[in-house]
């Protein structure tokens, strides 16, 4: 019946690719044609094992920034490089409300090795937004990855303990120099004592500076978080 039942929404609602708008033959996720699905770049090893940096040779070695203590993070992976089809589902997703593409998201990250990096959580942390830019928007991407992409650990996430109290100009508008100070004395734990001891995965949609998930890092460490993990669902290598 159920077989049947999704057959005829696919007759009705013709599925598409979400890189090229194809249609497809199915509407079982992930939704990619076979050639934008060749162009999904995973980011396996080599790579430096604390903030996940990928490496062009050689097995797993820390790369220079975590070599000198630069990140607050205990470590850091992303799914994928931030290259099209990915980036173009990101961007639909974050500034066109794309949330039907989460479910593609999701099958792509379970069906990754990249979980298998991360440890078990006490908590899961969105990266907050500023309530106006929350308002404007009318979702958190980074709450909705973590549902997507986490859905078994669902009960853990929480969006009261980490806030952002200043609306700042968006990253994505900045040079890597502008990144890495338009983020200072943005974020604040809202509830004391809320991460003291606690094993703590922030997860964010693009790791590109890490200046964000840094100045994270930093409150949660302040705030005596035990472990600090970050998830992105893609990487740039830009800065």
């Amino acid at each position: 019946m159920t077989s049947l039942f999704e057959a005829l929404k696919d007759l009705l609602f013709p599925p598409a690719c979400l890189g090229c708008e194809r249609r497809l033959d199915h509407s079982r996720p992930p939704l990619f044609c076979a050639d934008c699905q060749a162009e999904l770049a995973f980011i396996r090893s080599p790579l430096c094992p604390c903030c996940g940096t990928p490496h062009v040779a050689g097995g797993d070695h820390l790369c220079g920034a975590c070599l000198n203590n630069r990140y607050a993070f205990d470590a850091a992976r992303s799914l994928l490089f931030y290259q099209p089809p990915v980036a173009n589902i990101i961007l639909a997703l974050k500034f066109g409300g794309n949330l039907p593409a989460v479910a593609s998201l999701e099958a792509l990250t379970a069906g990754s090795d990249c979980l298998g990096q991360l440890g078990e959580p006490d908590l899961v942390l969105p990266v907050p937004l500023h309530p106006n830019r929350l308002r404007e928007r009318g979702f958190n991407q980074a709450l909705v990855l973590a549902k997507g992409c986490f859905p078994q650990w669902r009960d853990k996430i929480n969006t009261e303990l980490l806030a952002r109290t200043r609306l700042t100009t968006p990253q994505s508008q900045l040079s890597g120099k502008e990144r890495r100070t338009n983020l200072r004395k943005v974020f604040t734990l809202a509830q004391s004592g809320g991460v003291t001891g606690k094993r703590v995965l922030l997860v964010d949609d693009v790791f590109t500076t890490g200046s964000t998930v840094q100045e994270c890092s930093t409150i949660l460490r302040a705030g005596g978080a035990a472990r600090i993990e970050v998830f992105t669902l893609a990487r740039s290598l830009a800065r």
